[in-house]
């Protein structure tokens, strides 16, 4: 995460632009800082690009950032930012909390065939349709972030209103961020050496309401040229003098070619927990594979405890059936302690798709995972932070490295599989 000067320093900074090449003279830029949207100042760039031609020296991978428009559909009028680091491509959405659509990186595709086929603008989707399942309207990234006041399923709560008084409140399937747009968005690339060093995107998004949720998301989504890997530093601000809680999950959301028949999940689990008798169903022994996809499936979600290395780091690994083509979810359990294993192997035209979700709780209603102790609290002006960090392996011997690094966690402890859901993970 950058240093809160710089921070505060780039956000006050008034958008650079690219210094002029006079004829036959090389002008070295070794940094590039574009200001993309700022509500503060009414700016919004709609279209704009960058790539190693435009910075010296220049990088020997063709890098390129590219912000355009989507039109036509749902999806009309919703900010798109592509990033190719000339080895993994990927794209980020401001409209949309600063989620990530997809990624590529060689014929490894991260994200997922969902029955919805555009990136549908906020305005476009009823997070209250359905008893509160509206968010699936849009549901199709590769990365969803769900929160920041709440997450997990929708239902009743209890929180304080304006008077002091407790009031029942109807909470929608894993909260706002994914639906709110960026009210600043940043583009920073940074050489050195005569190779590119990264490409970081920032963003911030700001989840307030008067006498209610005052939270701040501030994000920076970050890659090297060459790289396999990008990895999501996010902090969540509380912007009010006065405490409040506030959860995120990371919705991690993968298909094929990833996912498939004999397809696993390599987790350094402790304890796995069915969260319903749906997932208790057959042999509980089984919940890290996968199968074919099958019309009359129901979703399956398992809640995992992670073993760590001394740092609190953990990897997950989401292998191919060939275990040829993987990709690795790297995070703090000090930060993220709960991960959710979510399966859903149904039709592929309902939607073949596993989610690996690393956060703050669980995803059950908030209430339940506040009686459990599982909703985090920030005092007035405190910020916590989070990092993921996503790799792709494209052969067999990246698999089986990143394979033999998960197992390594759990040290030859076993892991405590139970047989349906308990009480205190699961309502």
């Amino acid at each position: 995460m950058l240093p809160e000067a710089l921070l505060a320093a780039l956000l006050a900074a008034a958008p650079p632009q690219l210094p002029r090449t006079e004829e036959g003279v090389e002008v070295k830029v070794d940094a590039l800082h574009q200001v993309l949207t700022d509500a503060d100042r009414n700016v919004r760039v709609p279209d704009w690009s960058v790539s190693w031609e435009d910075l010296t020296p220049r990088s020997k991978l063709r890098w390129r950032v590219e912000k355009d428009v989507l039109r036509g559909g749902r999806q009309e009028g919703v900010d798109r930012i592509r990033v190719d680091n000339g080895v993994l491509s990927f794209t980020v959405v401001p409209t949309r909390g600063m989620n990530l659509w997809e990624a590529r990186c060689g014929d490894v595709r991260l994200g997922w065939d969902s029955p919805v086929k555009e990136v549908v603008h906020p305005s476009h989707v009823n997070l209250s349709e359905r008893g509160g399942l509206g968010w699936l309207e849009g549901f199709g990234e590769w990365v969803n972030r769900c929160g920041l006041a709440s997450n997990g399923s929708p239902g009743e709560d209890r929180v304080p209103s304006n008077t002091g008084a407790i009031v029942p409140v109807q909470l929608t399937l894993h909260g706002k961020v994914s639906y709110l747009p960026a009210r600043r968005v940043e583009v920073i690339v940074r050489t050195g050496g005569g190779e590119l060093v990264d490409i970081e995107i920032l963003g911030v998004v700001d989840e307030t309401m008067m006498f209610g949720t005052q939270l701040r998301l501030v994000t920076s989504i970050r890659t090297a040229a060459g790289s396999t890997s990008l990895t999501i530093h996010d902090e969540v601000q509380n912007l009010a003098a006065t405490p409040q809680e506030f959860q995120i999950l990371y919705h991690a959301n993968f298909g094929t070619p990833i996912l498939g028949d004999g397809a696993r999940v390599v987790a350094p689990a402790l304890r796995v927990t069915p969260r319903d008798p749906r997932a208790a169903e057959g042999d509980v022994t089984g919940w890290s594979r996968y199968g074919r996809p099958t019309p009359s499936y129901v979703e399956q979600v398992y809640f995992l405890k992670l073993a760590a290395d001394s740092k609190g780091m953990t990897e997950v690994l989401l292998k191919s059936p060939a275990s040829d083509r993987g990709v690795s979810v790297g995070f703090s359990t000090k930060e993220l302690p709960y991960l959710t294993v979510w399966k859903n192997t149904g039709a592929r035209e309902n939607g073949y798709v596993t989610g690996i979700e690393p956060a703050t709780n669980y995803p059950n209603n908030r209430s339940f995972e506040r009686r459990h102790g599982r909703v985090p609290r920030l005092e007035g002006g405190a910020s916590y932070r989070a990092t993921v960090t996503f790799t792709v392996h494209g052969d067999a011997k990246a698999v089986a490295d990143a394979a033999a690094r998960v197992e390594r966690l759990l040290e030859g402890r076993s892991t405590q599989i139970d047989p349906g859901p308990v009480p205190e993970l699961c309502p």
